[in-house]
């Protein structure tokens, strides 16, 4: 009588490998991604390009209605700074490249605010709301940001606008409210100055 053979295991391995090999892959695309907006409201996470678009004043439309609760526990709008040029920074605590650019934002939001230009950032995909606030502190940014878990905020970005499809993404409202411009890419001080300025300026 031959021996009995133990039943192997190597389907189980392969299933737990291929599990453990789509985890890695989802956090690294989540790195340095954003939500693209789908109509049924999930989040595919795509790459940022790099672009820098910016509109003529005769082609801008509207930019959406932003509003609801802060990372600080209060409540804001993109249309209580209706006149002024208007900043969004798109962001999240986990995102590498959005730690890189939050000293530059904090820097340059305290320096326009003579220029009539507000920031106004909005944090996504942060689950728990004191993450954002500590990120928040530990780069020094003191402008308002909407805490918007679930990528709601951004889905009010009607398609063929320049709505955000990569994190980070920051967009320039003008003082008509029209969106003027948009960044794929995590921005410097240098970067900033120049796709604010020439708003600012406008008449």
């Amino acid at each position: 009588m031959s021996p009995t053979r133990a039943p192997r295991r190597r389907p189980f391995r392969s299933a737990v490998a291929l599990v453990g090999a789509a985890v890695v892959a989802l956090t690294l695309a989540a790195c340095s991604s954003s939500s693209t907006g789908s109509d049924s409201g999930s989040s595919n996470f795509v790459s940022g390009s790099g672009a820098i678009n910016v509109i003529k004043a005769a082609d801008r439309k509207q930019a959406p209605e932003l509003s609801g609760k802060t990372i600080t526990g209060g409540q804001d709008s993109l249309a209580a700074y209706k006149g002024k040029v208007v900043v969004i920074n798109i962001w999240g605590s986990w995102c590498g490249p959005c730690r890189a650019e939050a000293p530059h934002l904090a820097k340059v939001s305290a320096a326009d605010q003579a220029k009539g230009v507000q920031f106004l950032g909005i944090n996504t995909r942060d689950l728990t709301v004191s993450n954002a606030a500590a990120f928040a502190k530990r780069y020094g940014i003191t402008y308002p940001n909407l805490f918007d878990p679930y990528g709601k905020q951004i889905l009010h970005f009607p398609k063929g606008s320049l709505n955000p499809q990569s994190l980070p993404a920051t967009l320039v409202v003008d003082r008509q409210g029209r969106l003027a411009a948009r960044a794929l890419k995590p921005l410097g001080e240098d970067d900033l100055n120049e796709l604010i300025d020439p708003i600012a300026a406008e008449k």
